[in-house]
Formats: C-alpha cells, sequence, structure tokens
C-alpha cells in the first residue's frame, strides 16, 4: 500500500457525501499521518444523505445548497472544496458557491471526465479559475451511497489531476498531498490524454457491459438466458449495476473519446466475426492468446488491485 505521507487540513467541504466523498472524510478522519482541526462538513441535495452521514460520523456538520446562510458559513474558512457529485452538476455548483469562496479555499473535483469539468469551471470561475484543480480518483465498489464509505477505499488506487496553467503549483501539491494521505498514488495528464484514456479503460467497458445486459433483455427468451448465466457473465456485466445517472452523464460528457473507441472495438469485432463466420481458428486464437498476455502481464504489475468500478458519486 502507498505509504502515508504527512498532512494537515483545518476544514474540508464536501459537496455530494457517498461512496467518494464519505471516503475521503472517513481517510482523512481516521488513518494516520493526518493532523489539524480535521472538520468535514458535507452539502447535499437531499437533507436524508447528509443527516445519514452525520448519523454515521462521516462528517461534523452539514449545510443545505440552497440555504445562503448556511452555505457561506460551511465555506467560510475552508482549505478544501471537494466537489463529489455528477459532472454534469460541476457548473452550476461551481456558479452557486462561487460568491462565498475564501480566496485561500482550493477547490477540487472527483469527476470522471475532465476537459468539460474543465471548461464548466472556467466558465463559472472566470478569473478565479486558479482556484480550481481538477481530479479524479479511480476508485469504487458496486455499493453507493456513505453507507458504502470506507477509510481504506483510496489504499494503492489511482488518483489523475490535471493542473491548469493558472494553478499555483503550492495548491496542486496540496491536493495531491490530501489524496496521498488518503493512500492514494497521484500523477498528472492534461485533460484531453485523461479523457482518451479514462475512454478506452473505464467508460467503454461500462458501455459494453450496459450493452450486454441490454441485448439480453431485447430477447424472446430473456428470463431463460438469466436463469442459465454464471460467473462470465456475472464478471462481464458486475459494471452495469453502477448509477445510471452518472454512466448518462459520463457518456455525453466524454462523447467524442468513447465513440473512437467505440469505433475501434467494432472493427476488432468486425475481424472476430469474419474470423469466426470463415472458421478460421488460428485467426481466433492469435487475439485470444495476444489478449491473455497482455491482460496476465497488467495482473502482475498490479491490476488486481485496480478499482472494481468508477468514480461514484
Amino acid at each position: 500500500m502507498t505509504a502515508v505521507t504527512a498532512f494537515s487540513f483545518n476544514k474540508l467541504v464536501i459537496f455530494g457525501v457517498g461512496l467518494i466523498g464519505g471516503s475521503l472524510a472517513r481517510a482523512l478522519r481516521e488513518r494516520s499521518g493526518v493532523s489539524g482541526a480535521r472538520s468535514v462538513t458535507g452539502v447535499g441535495r437531499s437533507a436524508a444523505s447528509t443527516a445519514r452521514a452525520l448519523e454515521l460520523g462521516v462528517i461534523d456538520a452539514s449545510a443545505a445548497l440552497a440555504d445562503d446562510a448556511a452555505l457561506r458559513a460551511a465555506l467560510a474558512g475552508a482549505d478544501f472544496v471537494l466537489l463529489a457529485a455528477p459532472v454534469a452538476q460541476t457548473q452550476p455548483l461551481l456558479e452557486r458557491i462561487a460568491p462565498f469562496l475564501d480566496d485561500a479555499t482550493i477547490v477540487t473535483d472527483a469527476g470522471s471526465t475532465k476537459s468539460d469539468v474543465v471548461a464548466a469551471a472556467r466558465a463559472a470561475l472566470g478569473a478565479r479559475i486558479g482556484q480550481f484543480v481538477p481530479g479524479h480518483p479511480i476508485a469504487g465498489r458496486e455499493s453507493s451511497g456513505v453507507d458504502a464509505a470506507l477509510p481504506d477505499l483510496y489504499g494503492g488506487r489511482n488518483v489523475v489531476l490535471c493542473p491548469l496553467p493558472e494553478n499555483d503549483p503550492r495548491d496542486v501539491e496540496r491536493v495531491a498531498a490530501m489524496w496521498r494521505a488518503a493512500g492514494a498514488t497521484v500523477s498528472d495528464m492534461s485533460p484531453g490524454q485523461h479523457d482518451r484514456v479514462l475512454a478506452s479503460v473505464s467508460h467503454l467497458p461500462h458501455v459494453l457491459s450496459f450493452a450486454l445486459v441490454e441485448q439480453i433483455l431485447n430477447s424472446p427468451d430473456a428470463a431463460l438466458k438469466f436463469s442459465f448465466a454464471a460467473g462470465g457473465f456475472r464478471d462481464f456485466t458486475r459494471i452495469a449495476a453502477s448509477s445510471p445517472e452518472m454512466w448518462r452523464d459520463i457518456c455525453v460528457a466524454n462523447r467524442a473519446a468513447l465513440l473512437d473507441e467505440l469505433d475501434d472495438y467494432t472493427a476488432v469485432l468486425t475481424r472476430l466475426r469474419a474470423a469466426i463466420e470463415a472458421g478460421d481458428g488460428a485467426a481466433l486464437e492469435a487475439v485470444f492468446a495476444r489478449s491473455r498476455v497482455a491482460r496476465t502481464e497488467w495482473q502482475e504489475r498490479g491490476g488486481a488491485k485496480v478499482a472494481t468500478g468508477d468514480a461514484s458519486k
């Protein structure tokens, strides 16, 4: 597991205290190597979600998004703000909090796409864009909500930061230190590179998983097929249990990169279909063998530790 580095904060405000935001709160409050007041305030769309986070001790205080006075008090003196909500909510959330942000507060996010998030942040924050450090913790579970939050969710997992030209390098390092304190390994990418990489290894697999289930649902003997589904189906479709709202937003937000990946995948399927139709066992085996070797090497490099899902909000 990644070594925990010394990190100190006094106040963190999380918008969306679910699996991702709740796990960060728990990590910073429960893991060693973190000092300061370590106060966490949660802001949610519903009172029920933040009430549950309070009940579990994940946060110290809550505020309603629609309450100006409560929001101003929540954001006053905050070291960090984390947006852990679906990516389509980025611009309205930033527009809502911008009037109440202290100049020293660093804002970051947990969105699964970055080019659209950066554009939203620029539109919402204008000249204050330097306060926003885009980020993406690549971690998750099949379960969602604050009840699923774990203090060790980020242990050994990857977090990608996409620093902007306007960011103060010290602010970027502060955000990186926060994630390292939660146990994560932090890397930098440009927003465009992030979106291309994640379209390939995260967004495309989710679309394929949803698509297989949809294909079976549309067949006349769907119930019979589901009754015989076993390990292969379970493994391939596990991520189809993910949030429809979140994946709708991700697919629309990253559509250019995702369409490229879908086209490339379709080309491979076309080759495999031709080999199957021709009875060309050698061609099929060559593809399967290359894939098997590549996956084995990935797993030996630590791929088995990679998160079981993408960032759930």
